[in-house]
């Protein structure tokens, strides 16, 4: 498996909207965080080792209503 973190950034208003739908929609999804900076939700993913991780992110996430940029982190080694 990999873990895969996005952040992202929501249109005006979508936050809750956009967590939701992830949560709901996103079987793969392990946690989804509101942060501060400039992006207002990061999740982590656990993407299967054949999964094509652009076609997902493309197909899957970007899609979500609500959603205007996102920004993909691809983990190597978790230490704990």
């Amino acid at each position: 498996m990999k873990n895969i973190f996005v952040q992202i950034k929501c249109e005006l208003g979508k936050v809750y909207e956009v967590a939701e739908h992830i949560v709901d929609q996103l079987e793969e999804t392990e946690e989804v965080y509101s942060i501060s900076g400039a992006f207002d939700l990061m999740i982590k993913l656990h993407l299967e080792e054949d999964e094509d991780i652009g076609r997902y992110i493309n197909d899957r996430v970007q899609t979500i209503p609500g959603i205007k940029d996102t920004f993909t982190l691809m983990a190597y080694k978790a230490f704990k």
